[in-house]
């Protein structure tokens, strides 16, 4: 093992582009936990998998042209999130337009590849991410997720909680369920594809999903599945990067594997603490599933 010492891993701090790394992460660490959140919540899986091929052609269509592919990668995200929200009605209708999204982006993709001439590598060596070459325009989006995420979240916490605890009582109740469905997809999208710069795309998870399940074992409502969510996201990312500088390993992985054992020992909890925003379906719904 080629560990750095104390002295050598301060001068690696001091580097331009592994602080803007340590701000990607600790900015990612807010927003996208929470859209992890959203994912179990609503049991939207395979969105993620879907996103990722999907990325995958904004990319190709961006070498193309010469603008940023991973500001078109974003674009085909969000707008492939905004066009399958009418699907979500239930999970498993939407894993079969899951399906057909991933067949034809990645199939689009590989085709504009190849009629084009651009160099497939350029494409594929972007989706396994660089943490290291984070410029300010990610730095922009992963902001703009911190902000907006959260913030949407404290807004309309009354009916992301509804909605994420039953559709059906959600609509009843007055929520926009299509209209709030649609953004939350569309934060989701965009989500997955401003995280694929930092770990690649095969290891998103690390970001959103792997924090809201161990915050899941934690966290007795909404609310405070969200703040564990955000707090486990902080000090994996961070523990996970240090650890990967120390190390002189690739950030990727060693985030995933710190985020792992995190979930893992959150199992260690014994099972009577374990709660969710979800009530059994034999609870009547006398009142509003907590938020707080």
């Amino acid at each position: 093992m080629n560990a750095l010492a104390a002295a050598d891993l301060g001068a690696v701090l001091q580097l331009a582009p592994v602080q803007r790394a340590g701000i990607a992460l600790l900015l990612a660490a807010v927003g996208l936990p929470v859209i992890g959140v959203v994912i179990v919540g609503l049991d939207i899986m395979p969105v993620r998998f879907a996103m990722m091929h999907v990325a995958l052609l904004g990319i190709a269509v961006g070498l193309l042209t010469g603008l940023d592919p991973m500001l078109c990668a974003l674009v085909a995200c969000a707008l492939s999130g905004a066009g399958v929200a009418p699907l979500a009605r239930t999970p498993a209708g939407l894993s079969g337009a899951m399906g057909l999204l991933m067949s034809l982006a990645i199939a689009a993709a590989l085709l504009l590849l190849a009629v084009s001439g651009v160099n497939a590598s350029g494409a594929f060596a972007l989706l396994w991410g660089s943490i290291l070459s984070v410029g300010d325009a990610d730095l922009v989006v992963l902001a703009a997720l911190a902000v907006v995420v959260p913030a949407l979240f404290w807004w309309k916490r009354r009916d992301v909680a509804l909605l994420l605890y039953d559709r059906e009582l959600a609509q009843v109740s007055g929520v926009p369920v299509r209209l709030l469905t649609t953004a939350l997809l569309v934060l989701v999208a965009v989500a997955v594809a401003g995280a694929i710069k930092l770990t690649g795309a095969l290891l998103v998870d690390a970001l959103t999903l792997l924090p809201a399940l161990a915050a899941r074992r934690l966290g007795r409502s909404l609310w405070s599945i969200t703040l564990w969510a955000v707090g486990i996201g902080v000090a994996v990312n961070l523990t996970g990067f240090l650890l990967a500088l120390w190390l002189d390993w690739p950030p990727g992985p060693v985030l995933v594997l710190t985020a792992g054992a995190v979930v893992l020992a959150s199992h260690l909890i014994p099972e009577r603490r374990n709660s969710s925003w979800r009530a059994p379906a034999s609870v009547p719904p006398v009142s509003s599933p907590s938020s707080h």
